[in-house]
């Protein structure tokens, strides 16, 4: 409503002056419900994005800044590594790991086969005799498989699964003996091929002061055997030597337990 002013012709009726302090008062009660309004809105705006994108952009964030870190500082990617408990089971291969990314690595190796000391049902192979008509023959060996660490780091080390191949060549010459015992120069090949498919969990941890490292595993295989075992019988009757030839192919399953000891560069 507007208020009376007062006139030289007398009392008239007139609007309220614009710059007076009732109508700021009321003009700011009029809007303080509207600014309240649109603040609400956008604050939950606001929180709503923030809840719907914070934590993946936060992983991805560490997930990029630790493969940059991978590809560009300085550390262990590669690793040569060797297993001495195989030397007991008539091995001596040597590792080589190669770091494909801050998970994931490639393991590969080669070596030969001799004398084998330990074999039961557990490991899948024989122990060889010892004597003097024996010759054991040097043979390739190789090992390949893919691991997967368990936790993220830029260098090959922590818990892992790894799956893989391995072949195997055990061969000895058995000399065959005369009617009196004496050793002729004839022989006949006594030999084993293993072929298996590997599954194991371990454990690598390189130390803390330098780039040496140790590798403890365990794990399972279905080996493939091709088996020509060489016998030999005395018949006291004559004192005579007959050798025979058994031919064996099956399929096992064999068990594995194993330490190595490797350097990172």
């Amino acid at each position: 409503m507007g208020r009376w002013q007062r006139s030289a012709g007398g009392a008239k009726p007139g609007p309220a002056p614009r710059n007076g302090l009732p109508y700021i008062r009321l003009m700011l009660h009029k809007s303080l419900p509207v600014l309240a309004t649109a603040l609400l809105i956008c604050s939950g705006s606001a929180a709503s994005a923030q809840g719907s994108s914070g934590g993946s952009t936060k992983v991805l964030l560490y997930k990029d800044r630790l493969a940059a870190a991978w590809d560009t500082v300085d550390c262990v990617k590669n690793v040569l590594k060797l297993n001495p408990l195989l030397f007991l089971r008539g091995e001596m291969p040597l590792y080589y790991e190669r770091a494909l990314s801050h998970r994931a690595s490639v393991e590969l190796a080669a070596g030969a086969t001799f004398r084998n000391h330990l074999g039961g049902d557990l490991t899948g192979d024989e122990v060889d005799a010892f004597g003097a008509g024996t010759r054991i023959l040097l043979r390739p060996s190789f090992h390949g498989g893919l691991r997967y660490y368990l936790t993220d780091d830029i260098e090959p080390q922590g818990a892992y699964v790894q799956c893989g191949f391995a072949y195997l060549d055990h061969s000895k010459d058995i000399f065959l003996k005369d009617s009196t015992g004496q050793l002729t120069g004839l022989s006949l090949r006594d030999r084993r091929l293993y072929n298996d498919l590997r599954l194991y969990a371990g454990y690598q941890r390189l130390s803390a002061t330098s780039n040496w490292l140790v590798d403890v595993y365990g794990g399972v295989g279905y080996r493939n055997r091709a088996i020509n075992r060489v016998r030999e019988h005395v018949d006291l009757g004559d004192l005579s030597w007959h050798y025979t030839v058994e031919e064996r192919h099956d399929q096992v399953l064999v068990f594995f337990l194993g330490l190595k000891v490797g350097y990172g560069f």
